[in-house]
């Protein structure tokens, strides 16, 4: 029986804590969230079964974070238990229900009651998904079929073309396949420029978040100073976010590729993007019912087509109208792989751009909306998702005529899925080590190790410093105790990726864990069972990896 994720929604962590002794036995992934901006963060990132909230919370109370929730299209029907020590009267039960709550468990909570519901759910979830994939894999096969029988009449199709329409056709293939290929290698090269800029962002954030959470801790109860503590962690966690879009723009972002219907997936959404672009942009669309499945990852396609209305909205100052349309074509632009593809395009009849303002509006940071208005990101990341996916994009405007945003995006069909990794289920709940450790850390970048080092002395480790993997490997090899290694990945000469593997090899009960700045070995099943972590990373998720890593929970390589 495979693990549903569980979110539970308190502001205060001793809360958090009992939530998670009570319902470990479960042996459910459990999810802690202090706040509705953090619920929101793991609820986009993750499916989420069964949710659990505290009614009374500083910013906003359980019963607008519950409101918000249901607005979602994903969450309109996710089962939603609110948890409480007050507001216990019938009119806030009522209160409770009306906004989307499924049942409410009051304080001092009975642990054999609060898992038995949150069971019922949670089995409920599981056999509704199952559901869910046997109609996909039905639909599927039906899908198939008729790709197949497309694919024939496209190729009969192709075979009657007259010998001067193939000659004009070539040509202009060639041309336009010259244009992109210059286009493409500029991009190409500013990619690779985003994506280390990325990764030196990330290590700055580390040394930044790090820093501002123990300071945070060490301050004096002082109103105004935790205040200021607060804002600056906060402005650094929108770096990390920002980080995240350049990544995506550098085709260096993990994406979790799946068959997505379209329909489906932009009915799911529809409202969300009509708030977005305002009531005076009408929205239309013209995707058939019989379309394939796409090959790609429906999160970050929502996001796509959020970035895309946002852009055309900005376009419509005196309203409009925005045209979602998807197809199967066989014309697609130079450079794509063989296979299946649908093509979709979103278009407004707006202002348009001009020639040169459509070269560059895939450039990261590049903007026309003026200081304050946007980040220049939102195109960036809908071709790194198209790239990523397998995909393309193009860009057609002018001046007075609109603009349309094409994605030719990989049938499900036409690109063989690679089988996730089974990961075998805990038999039993992680344990953190009690004792102090001796722990080294391996970084080139002196203020991501120095920050890392100084959040282990604080958890009462004896951390121990290595500017690189050779200073590693000397430390190790002078027979000096040693609990743990965390390295970083890239570093000049020996990488730490290639530092684990040497470790494996020589030192077979030593634990490893790995951290690096972007998600650069999605392809190296040698690591991938590893445990890794992503900078910038907080205290609390250090302190999770390394008790992952200390149980023995991770499996050889």
């Amino acid at each position: 029986m495979n693990p549903v994720n569980i979110l539970l929604v308190d502001d205060q962590p001793a809360k958090l804590l009992s939530y998670e002794v009570i319902l470990e036995e479960l042996e459910e992934n459990l999810i802690k969230a202090q706040s509705a901006r953090e619920a929101f963060e793991h609820l986009l990132r993750t499916e989420i079964a069964v949710i659990l909230v505290d009614v009374c919370m500083p910013e906003q109370d359980g019963f607008e974070l519950v409101s918000m929730i249901r607005q979602h299209p994903r969450y309109q029907n996710t089962p939603i238990i609110f948890v409480s020590a007050v507001m216990l009267a019938e009119p806030d039960r009522l209160r409770g229900y009306a906004v989307g709550a499924v049942d409410y468990v009051s304080v001092p909570i009975v642990p054999e009651v609060l898992r038995a519901k949150v069971r019922v759910f949670a089995d409920l979830y599981r056999k509704t998904r199952e559901l869910e994939r046997l109609n996909a894999e039905l639909e599927a096969r039906v899908h198939q079929r008729t790709a197949e029988l497309e694919a024939s009449a496209a190729q009969l199709r192709q075979l009657n073309e007259e010998l001067e329409h193939r000659i004009d056709q070539r040509t202009r293939e060639r041309e336009e396949a010259l244009a992109q290929l210059f286009e493409a290698q500029k991009l190409d090269t500013i990619g690779h420029l985003t994506g280390g800029v990325a990764h030196d962002f990330n290590n700055l954030l580390m040394a930044v978040l790090g820093s501002l959470s123990l300071l945070k801790k060490r301050l004096p109860a002082d109103e105004r100073s935790e205040r200021l503590v607060t804002n600056a962690i906060q402005a650094a966690e929108r770096g990390t976010a920002l980080t995240q879009r350049l990544l995506a723009f550098a085709r260096r972002q993990e994406l979790k590729p799946q068959a997505v219907d379209f329909l489906r997936l932009f009915e799911n959404v529809e409202d969300l993007l009509a708030k977005a672009v305002g009531p005076r942009v009408e929205i239309r669309k013209r995707i058939p019912a019989d379309l394939e499945p796409l090959l790609v990852d429906s999160n970050q396609l929502e996001l796509a087509l959020l970035n895309l209305f946002v852009n055309a909205r900005d376009a419509l100052e005196s309203g409009g109208a925005v045209t979602v349309a998807a197809a199967a074509e066989e014309a697609r632009p130079a450079g794509l792989a063989g296979g299946n593809y649908i093509k979709i395009s979103v278009s407004d009849d707006g202002e348009g751009m001009d020639e040169a303002t459509v070269l560059r509006a895939a450039e990261p940071f590049f903007t026309t909306k003026g200081i304050g208005k946007g980040t220049g990101l939102g195109l960036s990341m809908v071709h790194g998702l198209a790239a990523q996916s397998g995909g393309s994009i193009q860009i057609s405007s002018a001046r007075g005529k609109g603009t349309t945003v094409s994605l030719w995006l990989p049938v499900a069909q036409s690109i063989p899925r690679a089988q996730p990794a089974v990961v075998p289920a805990a038999a039993e709940p992680l344990k953190p080590v009690p004792r102090s450790l001796a722990i080294l850390v391996v970084d080139d970048d002196a203020l991501v190790r120095t920050g890392t080092v100084a959040m282990l002395e604080d958890l009462g480790h004896l951390p121990r410093e290595a500017a690189s993997a050779s200073q590693a490997l000397e430390f190790l090899a002078g027979g000096q105790e040693c609990d743990l290694v965390i390295t970083d990945h890239a570093m000049p000469g020996m990488t730490g990726a290639e530092l684990a593997r040497y470790l494996r090899s020589a030192f077979p009960n030593l634990p490893v864990i790995l951290a690096s700045g972007y998600v650069e070995l999605t392809e190296d099943h040698a690591l991938g069972r590893m445990l890794r972590m992503t900078k910038p990373f907080t205290q609390e998720q250090l302190q999770a990896a390394m008790d992952q890593a200390l149980s023995g929970k991770v499996a050889a390589a």
